[in-house]
């Protein structure tokens, strides 16, 4: 019977604990590098492309171009048309754990550990306006714990490196892991874009 009595208190005091767990609490899932991006399809990869915003139809994906990537067999190609399908006048797409969680979802992790965000883009024809890259920033009933950006990039012919200050963040909570945005009146003419090698250090 004390048996008996002495499960049932561990598990009266385990309801406790997980009732008294903040929402979006969440482990660590942080090793260096983290990559959001290696190769196509790798397991090493972290988050999915879904979050298309603004023009989104402007917009084709292909996560396994071949041409001239930075390192490996692939890299990322984006293409906006800039035509102003459902006149927003910008578009761009977010990485998402999991896929289409827009604050939904607990599906945040702790990245605490990592202090910057690295990648390499470049552009087609080179001077392509970016208006932002992103890391964090997801609203909703399990928001992100801290965001930050790299405001208006233009980008080079050729691969560059670039970096994303996280030293400051909170990441305890992060399910944007990162992102782009460009305005259509900064890219009339639509663009060719270019992303490889992207990974939190």
């Amino acid at each position: 019977m004390r048996g008996a009595t002495t499960s049932w208190i561990a598990a009266l005091v385990l309801v406790v604990v997980l009732a008294a767990a903040p929402a979006g609490a969440a482990t660590n899932i942080f090793t260096r590098p983290f990559y959001i991006y290696k190769d196509f399809n790798l397991r090493d990869n972290h988050g999915v492309p879904s979050g298309w915003m603004g023009d989104y139809r402007d917009l084709i994906l292909d996560m396994n171009c071949t041409n001239n990537p930075k390192s490996g067999a692939t890299c990322i190609r984006f293409s906006y048309s800039a035509m102003g399908s459902r006149y927003a006048d910008m578009a761009g797409v977010m990485w998402q754990n999991p896929a289409n969680n827009m604050g939904d979802i607990d599906g945040g992790g702790d990245l605490t550990g990592a202090t910057q965000l690295v990648f390499w883009a470049r552009g087609e024809n080179g001077g392509e306006i970016i208006d932002a890259f992103t890391f964090g920033g997801t609203g909703g009933a399990y928001p992100d714990s801290d965001k930050t950006s790299l405001p208006f990039v233009r980008l080079k012919q050729e691969w560059t490196r670039y970096t994303i200050d996280l030293s400051t963040c909170d990441l305890s909570y992060i399910s944007s892991f990162f992102g782009w945005v460009a305005a259509r009146f900064n890219n009339r003419s639509g663009f060719t874009i270019y992303l490889d090698e992207i990974a939190l250090e």
